[in-house]
């Protein structure tokens, strides 16, 4: 390994500090560091699509449409849940990881606001787990485990010395989401025809997965980690085409979700509580934060209206058609799909992710409202008053 070099340390040590100070009277954090699946990747699944044949539908419109006016490689109509907080904590949209190129070809100004390693279809666990069980994988498939490979190799390019020392200042100010990652694991498998039963066994691996994750980004010096918990899946219009049931006693009466599929994702989610404070115990120095992804989307299907999806909580606004406007073989982006006219009055966007007006809520919901543990607002008590973000404002 080539010796430390002075000049280059004190480099990237005076624009960690030099960015600490600039944000200090704005903002609880520097930067944001993310990981994670299509619920939070911001363009890095394109740079991994083969440069040759069908272009993946996320690349397609009318992806993008609503704020960006066109595919951002963003799994929805608009912005994500990580797009809002970067807003609300007056940082630049988080950048994906690829945008450096395919080998990381980063240096300590362009990613300086943090960097996103989040990819679409990653899974907790890696590939070799699934080819155990038969289960298919059927996008090119960035793990956790790999994508913490790249925040390690991301490291030495910003800092290149013989430690990851100097780049503590710049992970301590950072704030760090763990996630959401795992729904592919369960997702996969239980739209790949495998029993309940089975895919539940995965669950303890998916959280045990996600616990390491987070230990190693403590030992790497991160301070405050949110960790968002699964959706209920028995929501979501891909599922509930998939378990379409005649048997009434399958669906809560209050929202028409599945009710197997949504204690699925609460068992899914009690693990990841229990494992969360554990870490909490081990490292009490840190902040480690459980967003309630669940109950802040629940809040849409349980009243729909109130919240202003008159278009509905269930069907997808961009679809293949069917009782829930969701074709398994025939995806948003590619024909015959059909689009609605108007996305902000639907919860859901393509069948498995949401409008970006579904997500405007979910992220009010962590930043303003109930669904952290800690509340976000004890960790940066800015945001109980603040105003500056666009969150702010009423819908």
């Amino acid at each position: 390994m080539a010796a430390k070099s002075p000049k280059l340390s004190l480099a990237c040590t005076i624009l960690i500090l030099s960015h600490k100070l600039s944000f200090a009277s704005a903002s609880c954090f520097t930067s944001i560091i993310s990981f994670g699946d299509s619920i939070a990747d911001t363009g890095n699944a394109p740079y991994l699509s083969p440069e040759s044949g069908r272009p993946p539908f996320y690349t397609l419109p009318p992806y993008g449409e609503t704020f960006f006016n066109h595919p951002t490689g963003r799994c929805s109509d608009g912005r994500l849940i990580i797009d809002f907080i970067a807003e609300e904590f007056e940082l630049p949209f988080v950048a994906p990881f690829l945008q450096g190129g395919r080998n990381g070809n980063v240096n300590s100004t362009s990613f300086r606001d943090g960097a996103n390693f989040a990819v679409v279809g990653a899974t907790a666990l890696e590939d070799s787990f699934f080819d155990e069980r038969g289960v298919t994988v059927p996008l090119a498939n960035v793990s956790l485990v790999a994508q913490l490979r790249w925040f390690n190799q991301f490291l030495s390019k910003i800092c290149p010395t013989t430690s990851s020392a100097d780049c503590k200042g710049f992970i301590e100010t950072s704030l760090v989401l763990v996630g959401e990652i795992g729904g592919n694991d369960y997702n996969h498998a239980l739209l790949g025809g495998i029993k309940e039963a089975e895919v539940r066994s995965f669950v303890p691996h998916v959280v045990n997965i996600i616990g390491s994750a987070i230990t190693e980004l403590i030992n790497l010096g991160a301070v405050t980690l949110m960790v968002p918990g699964n959706f209920p899946i028995g929501c979501s219009s891909a599922y509930l085409t998939y378990f379409l049931s005649e048997n009434q006693d399958d669906y809560e009466p209050a929202t028409g979700c599945i009710k197997w599929l949504n204690r699925f994702a609460q068992y899914h989610n009690d693990l990841l509580k229990k494992e969360l404070a554990r870490i909490r115990e081990l490292h009490p120095h840190t902040t480690i934060i459980y967003a309630d992804y669940y109950n802040a989307v629940m809040d849409l299907y349980r009243s729909p209206i109130e919240h202003g999806f008159a278009g509905g909580a269930l069907g997808a606004c961009c679809g293949g058609g069917g009782p829930y406007n969701c074709n398994l073989t025939v995806h948003c982006g590619y024909p015959p799909s059909n689009t609605c006219d108007d996305p902000s009055l639907y919860v859901n966007w393509d069948g498995m992710h949401f409008t970006e007006a579904a997500y405007k809520w979910i992220a009010l919901g962590l930043l303003k409202g109930p669904y952290t543990t800690p509340p976000l607002s004890t960790v940066c008590p800015a945001l109980i008053s603040s105003s500056h973000g666009r969150l702010y404002h009423p819908m």
